[in-house]
This record gives structure tokens, sequence and C-alpha cells, in this order.
């Protein structure tokens, strides 16, 4: 499936003679720490010619997204469901441009998010690319199984980046 989407998909984007493919990769996981731009510093570093996008970072915002938009809510209930819908339509507009998602499961937070857009990649058939770390092998095993690639680290996930860039 990787190989089809891939040679229907990313091949229309590439300039007869050019070498280099414009991706456009939707980074799923925690909004906690740098990680985005730890991956993004480093397929820069790498010459890649790839466009991130990514849930809204900024978890006040995030939170606070629904009543910003529709007013105040009778409640926590429904000041969460209000924002879970906008920030819901936002991970699928641009999940749906992406070409491809990285979703990170890390060691520090609970990863229920994650575990959600990379099971929407596997049911939208967007290629993902999954960093785990080795004490998640057991509990992200069916997820793994989904996935077109398992990797332990940002770097090895950039690598494939890069070879698809090639």
């Amino acid at each position: 499936m990787f190989k089809k989407y891939i040679t229907m998909n990313l091949s229309t984007q590439m300039k007869k003679g050019a070498e280099e493919v414009k991706l456009t990769v939707y980074l799923a996981g925690q909004i906690h720490d740098k990680w985005r731009e730890e991956l993004m510093k480093q397929t820069k570093d790498k010459g890649l010619s790839i466009d991130f996008v990514y849930p809204q970072t900024e978890h006040n915002l995030s939170d606070d997204i629904g009543e910003k938009i529709l007013g105040k809510q009778p409640g926590d209930y429904y000041r969460d469901e209000a924002a879970s819908a906008i920030n819901n339509f936002r991970t699928t507009v641009l999940m749906e441009k992406a070409d491809m998602v990285v979703a990170l499961f890390g060691d520090q937070y609970r990863q229920w998010n994650t575990a959600m857009d990379a099971t929407t990649a596997i049911n939208k058939g967007k290629p993902l690319i999954i960093i785990r770390p080795k004490n998640l092998i057991h509990a992200l095993k069916e997820l793994s199984n989904k996935a077109n690639v398992t990797v332990e680290t940002i770097e090895q996930a950039v690598e494939v980046l890069e070879y698809i860039n090639q």
C-alpha cells in the first residue's frame, strides 16, 4: 500500500528531471515539549523539502478555542466538547492535506490523542511512521503492526523521510 500511495500521490508533485519530492507531513503527538521543532530542524539541516502541519501546540488555545469561537459554555463538559469539535475539525483538514503522518509516542505523557491520530491516519490510508521507545513496544504492538514504519527515535524517522526525498 505504501509503495502504491507514493507512486500515485507523490510522483505527481515531482518536476520532470527533479530529484526532490515536496512532502507535507502531519506531526501527531503530545504538545508538551519541543519534539516537533527537533524533527523539523533535522529535516531542514538535511536540506529536505518538507512542509509540516500539526495540531494546535498552544495548550491553552487548544483548550479555550470552543469558547473563544462559540462563546461561554454552560459547564466543563460542554467547554471540552466545543473545543474538541473544533480541534478535531482542524486535525481532519490538516491530515487530509498531508501526504503522510509521523506519530510520536513518548514516555512522559498520556498518548490518547496520538493513538487517535495514528488510527485516523491508518483508516484514511495515509502512510504512517510511528516513533516509540522500546518500553512501549508491547503496549503499541497492534498499532505498530498497522503502521508502515515503526522506529525508536526522531533521527530514524528523519532518515525515512530523507530516503523518500531521494
